[in-house]
Formats: C-alpha cells, structure tokens, sequence
C-alpha cells in the first residue's frame, strides 16, 4: 500500500501552525520576547530609584532604551556579516580589548572600590563584557583547527595565554565574575570539543586552586561563600543581599503581586534592577513567570545546539556552542546567585538584568549565532 503523501495545502497549513520555521528565527524570537520582559521588569524594579535618585521615574527606562537601540544596531550588523570574517579580525578585537583593559585600571574612574568602566558620561563602556565575546572567538578558531585536522587538544597554548591576560586584567579590577567567565567558556569549550578526561581532572584541580587564591585574595569574598550556606546568620550584613532576594522570590507565589506592586524595590533589595533583577520579576510575577523565562532560556540552549549541529565548518559550531555556553551559563549562574545557591558574584540575567555593554555584547552575541544558524539553514 502506498504512503500518503501531503498535499501542497496541507505542508503550507503544518508550516503555519509553527512558531518558527527554523532554529535561527527560533532564537531571535526568543531574544526578542526576553527582550520585552526584561524592559517591562528594568522599568518596574527602577522607577522608584529613578525618581528617588534622577528625579524622573523613567530614567533607567530611557537608558535602556538607548542600549537597545545599540545593540539592535549590534545584532543587525552581526546577523548580516559572514561569522567567518571574525575569525579574520579577531587579532585587531583582541587588541582594542586588551589596549582597554588595561587603561580601565590605569586611568578608568573607581566605583565602589573597583575600576571596571571606561569613557566619560553616557559613552561609558565595560571593556571586560566585550573580552566575554572575545575569549570565545580566539577558543572556537583554535578549537575549529585542531578538531579538523584531528589535532590534540591542549590547555596550556598561545590563544588560552591570552584569554588568562585578559582573565588576570579583569580579576585586578576586581571582578570575579565576569574575570571567571571569560576563562571558564573557553575552558568548558575545550571539554566540549574532547579535551582528554586526564587533562579535565588537571583542569578542574587547577580551577580550584585557583578560586582558592582569588577568595583568599580578598577576605569578603570567603564572607560570601560562608554566607550561602546561612544568609540568616548575618542577615544585615553579607547576607543581606541573598535574605531580601529570597524573600522577593517567596512573596511572589503562584502568580505574583502584579506588574509595579512589588515592595522589593523600595529600598529593600539593593541592585534590584540590576544583578538581582529576576527576584523583581519572580516578586511581581511569581512562580508561573520565573518558570516561563526559564524555560526560554533552555529553549535557547537546545536551538542553539541545534544551530552548531547544523554549522557550515568547525569554527561555526566552536563559536555556537561558546555563545550558548556564554548567554545560558550567565543565566544559570544569575539565578542560583538571586536564589541564594550560589554566592554574590554580580553576575547579570541576560536581557532582564538592567545594563549597557552586557546587553549589547549579548545581542551582537545572538547575531552572530542566527548568522550561523541562517548559513546552515542555506546549505
């Protein structure tokens, strides 16, 4: 007997009931309804800092906005370039960015006792976001080259040199976080793309060592990592921050309290709309919400595995895999902080989390990853 086959009429009918065609419009879609979460959620858990501290309620709405505008410009310019020229140009990235690390700490303005930006006013920029990017773009063109010829991978090289520099640079100004990021995705990338598991165990014993020093390094930071196991036993203190965070997230409920009803942002919460952003937005739009953007976020994770599966050439898939490492690992790591598993390491959400060069490196992120979905979806 023999298989039915499908009608003009009834593909055209099975293609309109999808979201999306592909994985490329699958991530920018899932870009863009974070995106509108994130501004709505920015703009209640700012406006009345905004007006306490500028005077207008809509100040951090407004300089958000601005970034978006940027990073759309990012995102655009991103997705219409071939990926494969950054490859090409990585060397003159990796050269401004390092030239800009080191000026941050020689001549950048001290902030809570840490030089992180760079440039006057609103042309302000992190110069440490930009080396997140740049760490997985020198990582997938070793990685691209050793995994097509059948190469061994190694730890100890010329390009994994350069992403400790910039590693070293960031953790002086200081900033742990974002310092481990940008050394952590490109370590994860080598796992990723086979690193010998003997080389993993050295791998691992050394990072460990190595958060070991940068704790002991500053005392405040072993203050953290205590207080995680109890926030309660010093509740006024460092573990402030994780007390009122969890008793946002608690408040929300099922549901939560509604869209600019909730009370963390009074003064409670510090950073609200910022590294703890998404307690704001479980406050005011309880469980059912936090669950939704964390199933986006893992949504993203699997259409971009499926992008680097469907990759043109090895520096493709190298580079999908490290954005996605970068975009969701900044996302797990943002929501184990905001629930007290993990210490205050000032991590952002990305696209909910309030902020400037993050969100525009994130989306020239995207960019290139629908590039490389958008080529792979054209062979």
């Amino acid at each position: 007997m023999a298989a039915k086959t499908s009608t003009p009429v009834e593909t055209l009918e099975a293609e309109s009931k999808k979201f999306w065609n592909n994985e490329m419009e699958a991530i920018i879609g899932i870009m863009f309804v974070l995106i509108i979460l994130g501004t709505i959620n920015v703009f209640s858990a700012s406006f009345i800092k905004a007006d306490l501290e500028q005077g207008t309620p809509y100040y951090y709405l407004w300089r958000q906005g601005a970034n978006l505008a940027v990073g759309l410009v990012a995102f655009i310019i991103c997705f219409r370039c071939d990926y494969r020229l950054w490859r090409r140009y990585t060397p003159f990235i990796l050269a401004f960015t390092m030239l800009s690390l080191i000026l941050v700490l020689l001549i950048g303005p001290e902030v809570n006792g840490a030089k992180r930006w760079l440039g006057y006013g609103a042309l302000r920029f992190q110069p440490a976001e930009i080396a997140k990017l740049v760490a997985i773009m020198i990582a997938a063109a070793y990685l691209a080259r050793q995994v097509r010829h059948n190469l061994e991978i190694k730890i100890f090289t010329p390009q994994m040199g350069l992403i400790a520099v910039m590693f070293a640079l960031t953790e002086i100004e200081p900033d742990m976080g974002t310092a481990c990021i940008i050394l952590g995705v490109p370590l994860i990338m080598l796992i990723v793309a086979g690193l010998d598991r003997q080389k993993v165990y050295m791998m691992s014993g050394a990072a460990l060592v190595g958060a070991i020093a940068m704790i002991l390094r500053n005392p405040y930071r072993l203050n953290r990592l205590k207080i995680v196991l109890d926030p309660w036993s010093d509740a006024q203190n460092y573990g402030y921050q994780t007390v009122q965070s969890l008793s946002a997230i608690g408040s929300g409920e099922l549901t939560g309290m509604g869209l600019g009803v909730g009370m963390s942002k009074y003064e409670y919460l510090p950073e609200a709309h910022t590294d703890f952003a998404f307690a704001i937005f479980c406050q005011e739009n309880g469980f059912l919400g936090a669950i939704f953007v964390l199933l986006l976020f893992a949504a993203l994770a699997v259409y971009a595995t499926r992008i680097a599966a469907k990759a043109r050439d090895e520096f493709g898939q190298m580079l999908s895999i490290g954005i996605m490492i970068l975009i969701v690992g900044q996302a797990i790591g943002n929501l184990l902080m905001v629930g007290g598993m993990f210490p205050v390491v000032g991590i952002p959400l990305p696209f909910i989390s309030y902020g400037g060069t993050s969100l525009i490196v994130t989306m020239a992120a995207m960019g290139i990853l629908a590039n490389i979905g958008r080529l792979g979806n054209n062979d």
